[in-house]
């Protein structure tokens, strides 16, 4: 097992967006601060509030634990697999779906993703976010 420590992925830390059409998503991590990081994020639709979901990013056991909580979904913890000063991948094999969440720095640029199988399918989702100033 690779130890890593929460400061391994602090390029997250700021405020993320991504729009198509009239979707609107953003997302806003915290500063890497006591082994945690928070995010929040929300998807808007012509001015109607569609989703919204909060993160908690902790240290535990020499690895990352990325603790979503989703609106109108159960809430779900992934254990990162790889944390680069790049990408990280969390990972829960047992959950429905996604079972791989991911984020990857391009630059100023940002990819988040959601993966896995649904049905004995692959699937994939992936949001494109640009770095914004934070309001």
């Amino acid at each position: 097992m690779i130890f890593v420590v929460i400061t391994a992925v602090a390029w997250l830390q700021g405020c993320w967006q991504s729009t198509a059409g009239e979707r609107l998503v953003e997302e806003q991590w915290t500063a890497p601060r006591a082994g945690i990081m928070l995010s929040m994020g929300r998807t808007i639709r012509a001015n109607q509030l569609i989703e919204y979901e909060w993160v908690l990013l902790r240290e535990k056991d020499g690895a990352l634990e990325y603790e979503a909580h989703p609106s109108a979904q159960a809430s779900a913890v992934f254990t990162s697999r790889t944390a680069t000063a790049d990408e990280v991948v969390f990972e829960n094999p047992t959950h429905d779906f996604p079972q791989r969440v991911g984020y990857r720095r391009e630059g100023d640029s940002l990819l988040a993703w959601i993966g896995g199988t649904v049905a004995g399918k692959p699937r994939r989702v992936e949001v494109p976010y640009h770095r914004v100033v934070c309001p």
